[in-house]
């Protein structure tokens, strides 16, 4: 039986605020420790910006930015994922000046700058978590279309930066485990269609029998521990949430992972009001925007309508998650993030 379609489109929507809220959650504490964390803020629970970044109440970081720049791609390619126009989006996205940016992000871009080539070289040292915190949209766009059709399009979006066999199968996951959320799949359902198989593929992805990821770095294979720990063993949106940005480390993109998968799995009644309050009007109002457009049937003229409707909202989003006070000197090919640590 087909999925309900206003079911499958607020799942859709939760799963794409739950990656805006997730980045805006973890990135008042990005970089910091579990026992900084505990001793600055308790709990962490509220999206009040602050952090490394010094970020404005609600504001998002690179997760969403480039989340939002890739779905603009897709829409104004009738759905399509094609390299050149991710490479092309994202280049545009790092010379407007984003609050923050990945070392590997930052390095393949330059490339394609210089080169034109969109897909980078295969690489054992590129395996950080840029391209799976930005997979979303490609799993919206996707959706009932053949597995091996989903697979290569994370793909095309992933090697511009991070042409990476661990970083390809985290991006997989992802995509295909927000789909069968989207249908209305169980958490049980998804361990076993998605979670073993990943685990038995690539089993630096194991998450149970290990201590608890805490501090993780921008290495996927951390990054994915933390997420799968929080989201299979802590239930309900909020928790999950609160639960994996107070592992401190890369915490606005576990955050953001996060967010994607509970929001899918939970749907929208279950993101908290407070923080949809407290999320930047104009990034809230992109996300959906996209949700709807990117998950709409296939047909060009409806791609056409989404696109036109998304484009504005998009662009002032992008904008704004991108620009913070204190980068008004720096240079369009990179930010003060490139020498920090675990940021990929």
């Amino acid at each position: 039986m087909s999925p309900d379609p206003a079911a499958v489109l607020a799942r859709a929507e939760a799963a794409y605020l739950g990656l805006a809220l997730g980045d805006a959650l973890g990135a008042t504490v990005e970089f910091m420790t579990p026992r900084e964390i505990a001793h600055h803020h308790g709990v962490h629970r509220e999206i009040g910006g602050g952090g490394w970044l010094r970020l404005a109440p609600g504001q998002v970081t690179d997760d969403t930015g480039m989340a939002l720049a890739l779905g603009q791609a897709i829409l104004a390619h009738d759905g399509r994922i094609e390299a050149l126009a991710c490479a092309r989006a994202f280049d545009a996205w790092m010379r407007a000046r984003p609050v923050d940016i990945g070392n590997t992000v930052r390095r393949n871009l330059i490339r394609f700058r210089n080169t034109g080539e969109p897909e980078a070289p295969a690489s054992d040292h590129d395996a950080g978590n840029g391209a799976a915190m930005r997979v979303l949209p490609v799993a919206l766009a996707t959706f009932g279309r053949p597995e091996a059709e989903v697979r290569a399009a994370c793909r095309a979006q992933a090697h511009v930066t991070h042409h990476n066999a661990m970083s390809d199968a985290a991006c997989e996951f992802l995509a295909l485990s927000v789909q069968d959320f989207l249908r209305g799949d169980s958490l049980q359902q998804v361990f076993r269609q998605r979670i073993r198989p990943l685990v038995a593929a690539h089993p630096a992805y194991a998450f149970r029998d290990r201590p608890r990821r805490e501090n993780p770095s921008g290495w996927v294979v951390e990054t994915m521990q933390a997420v799968l720990q929080a989201v299979v063993d802590v239930g309900g949106f909020e928790h999950c949430l609160v639960d994996v940005v107070n592992r401190g480390g890369d915490a606005d993109t576990t955050g953001a992972i996060a967010g994607m998968l509970a929001g899918a799995l939970y749907g929208r009644e279950a993101l908290p009001a407070r923080w949809l309050k407290a999320l930047d009007p104009a990034v809230r109002e992109a996300c959906m925007a996209q949700a709807r457009g990117l998950i709409a049937q296939p047909s060009l003229p409806a791609r056409e309508a989404a696109s036109q409707a998304c484009r504005a909202p998009a662009r002032e989003a992008a904008s704004q998650a991108c620009r913070a006070p204190a980068r008004e000197a720096e240079t369009q090919t990179g930010t003060s993030a490139d020498l920090v640590p675990g940021k990929s």
